[in-house]
């Protein structure tokens, strides 16, 4: 196995740990009625309040093409990765029992360091671009505010670790075929 494809499994399994954890992080992070991981549970329209706190959305990740190339691919990947980093440095400063979405930060931060490392062995210009989300603790002037934050950025997270998933998979798959 090629250390580009065992970088990428390392990666695929700190997705995973992440995607496991979402869910207790969620639990003992957000306690407001209505606010649920579970689709068919989440009642509330927060759309208004999401443009309010201005939550910035993640990178869209896809399919490796010809117009979605593999560094464009891990250079989303590792900016949403930042992005969410960011916001959740933020919001651990304002959560009463920030323990496990300290623990989640953590975990985020050497999945950042494993797609660095997988971006350096495929060769590839890594772009950084910043993502400001300084300005999101001056926007959460309440525990409603922290509450929905907390909760739209770990369904967000959510979301772009599945979608991180299933690009490290294609990945994968890429550089396992092209290197037999």
């Amino acid at each position: 196995m090629s250390e580009l494809a065992r970088a990428v499994e390392e990666a695929q399994s700190l997705v995973k740990k992440v995607l496991g954890d979402i869910p207790a992080v969620h639990g003992s992070s957000v306690n407001t009625q209505g606010m649920s991981l579970d689709p068919a549970g989440d009642t509330m329209n927060l759309e208004y309040m999401v443009t309010m706190l201005d939550i910035p959305s993640s990178p869209k990740l896809k399919a490796l093409s010809a117009d979605f190339t593999l560094e464009t691919c891990l250079s989303r990947m590792s900016e949403g990765l930042r992005l969410y980093s960011g916001l959740l440095q933020v919001l651990v400063g304002r959560l009463a029992s920030p323990q496990k979405l300290t623990e989640l930060h953590a975990d985020l931060k050497d999945l950042q360091a494993q797609v660095h490392k997988i971006q350096e062995l495929s060769r590839v210009s890594m772009l950084e671009a910043q993502t400001d989300v300084s300005g999101l603790s001056s926007r959460l002037t309440g525990d409603y505010e922290v509450q929905v934050a907390t909760h739209v950025t770990l369904a967000h997270l959510r979301s772009f670790s599945q979608d991180a998933f299933r690009s490290l998979r294609n990945i994968g798959q890429t550089s396992s075929s092209s290197s037999s």
